[in-house]
């Protein structure tokens, strides 16, 4: 498939459009005008189709016959005002670092509505989860466990916890992302009695409420039978805990991973119909076990915000080697997104521009990292461009900015909200300057 299929997809949107002046169109935002006022690379999010998606995940629940909740993951992308759109969408948040506690906490963000994970949270993380008083903490593994168990009896205060399971289910995506099989740094497995013992420790402490379980098999997950496969697991074993430990299965959270497409060769998928039918097939597996309905909750991440986010860098040089390749060069690359090189991930775009005109060469983008593996998108059909002309990489919400980095000491781009014609700069351009911040010079140096 061509350019103008991944452009028909694309401006189907109902906030995507190509405007009288041929300039991508973004939420009634032309987004050339937002490159003069806020520069490149940019960062745009596209906050009316942030809060379609998170509508089409709750109507992805709407069936299930117990409460339901969503909890956003934040780490595919967190900032200060981001968490305030979240909350006004009246959904919880994950955070899995004290960091993305601390924004949040700046952000106003109600504590009961967060959750923390991680896989080896410190003695400050923990305490700084207790003195904020949030809803939940997924616990990790044992030494978490211990630590939780004496910070809470030190402070005689009551504390929500969920257990992390590793069910010992492969799902089909990239190995980087699986969480849910038996190899995997996460979570107490369930095949070997680890999730049991720790079950049976929590349940003896004196001021860990164990509210139920969770489990995150990976992301990119397109189908649904890794789900159910994961929830028949543990379900097995719950009614087992049930009369051996007097276990009542209040919440279980079954995680995100719900499949995005990036570009036309991927698979589509729409999570609320994912959701359905998992749902469905979790309600049949309890009546299985004559269990009564538990809280459902997911974790979605990507699919609330990765087709939100698009991505305008600068095109500067180009280098044409005849048979083999164009390289186009942009102003950014890996230091903003580094999905590409780290899974391989797939991405197209476009002339923002010159949206309309023919895609009538076939290019190669480069990134302006000192690294020969920054290439942001191989093989892109483009028509003929020249520095300054301007590429919208599409669908780039998630986990880019959120792992962008300095290397080669390259500043991290603004990143702006757009809706209904307005737009908003929610986390300001780095400069050089910036760097300054965290630099010491030697105290005797003479230059």
């Amino acid at each position: 498939m061509g350019n103008k299929d991944e452009l028909a997809k694309f401006t189907a949107r109902d906030t995507i459009h190509i405007n009288a002046r041929n300039h991508l169109e973004i939420a009634g935002v032309d987004t050339i005008e937002l490159t003069k006022k806020y520069g490149t690379p940019l960062v745009i999010y596209d906050i009316q189709t942030v809060r379609k998606n998170i509508r089409e995940l709750k109507e992805g629940l709407a069936d299930y016959k117990g409460q339901t909740e969503i909890s956003y993951a934040s780490k595919a992308f967190s900032s200060v005002a981001f968490y305030q759109i979240i909350h006004q969408e009246n959904i919880s948040i994950d955070v899995v670092s004290g960091g993305e506690l601390y924004l949040a906490k700046q952000a106003g963000f109600p504590a009961k509505k967060i959750n923390f994970h991680g896989n080896n949270k410190s003695l400050q993380e923990l305490t700084d989860a207790l003195d904020y008083n949030i809803g939940n903490i997924i616990v990790d593994n044992f030494h978490e466990l211990e630590i939780l168990k004496q910070l809470t009896e030190q402070r005689q205060q009551m504390t929500n916890i969920l257990l992390r399971i590793t069910p010992g289910v492969s799902a089909d995506t990239h190995q980087y992302i699986m969480t849910g099989q038996a190899d995997s740094k996460f979570g107490f497995d369930l095949q070997n009695g680890q999730a049991e013992k720790a079950l049976a420790e929590a349940l003896d402490a004196s001021y860990l409420n164990v509210a139920g379980l969770h489990m995150h098999i990976g992301s990119q997950i397109f189908d649904t039978e890794s789900y159910t496969v994961s929830m028949h697991q543990i379900l097995n074993h719950v009614n087992k805990w049930q009369n051996k430990y007097d276990f009542q299965l209040k919440v279980f959270n079954m995680g995100g991973g719900f499949g995005v497409q990036h570009t036309v060769e991927e698979a589509e998928n729409s999570p609320e119909n994912q959701l359905k039918m998992i749902s469905q097939q979790f309600m049949n597996l309890l009546d299985e076990y004559g269990m009564p309905y538990p809280e459902l909750w997911i974790e979605p991440g990507r699919s609330i915000v990765g087709e939100a986010g698009s991505t305008i860098y600068e095109i500067g040089s180009q280098k044409k080697l005849p048979n083999i390749r164009h390289y186009v060069s942009i102003n950014g690359g890996m230091s903003d997104n580094i999905r590409p090189a780290f899974y391989d991930a797939k991405y197209t775009g476009f002339v923002a521009n010159r949206m309309n005109d023919e895609a009538n060469t076939t290019v190669s983008i480069a990134g302006k990292a000192c690294e020969s593996g920054d290439m942001l998108i191989f093989d892109l059909p483009l028509p003929e461009v020249e520095a300054g002309d301007l590429l919208a990489v599409i669908n780039t919400g998630d986990y880019t900015f959120a792992m962008a980095s300095n290397y080669n000491r390259i500043p991290r781009p603004a990143v702006v909200f757009v809706e209904e014609g307005k737009d908003f700069l929610a986390i300001r351009r780095e400069t050089p300057e910036d760097f300054m911040r965290f630099e010491n010079g030697l105290p005797e140096y003479n230059n």
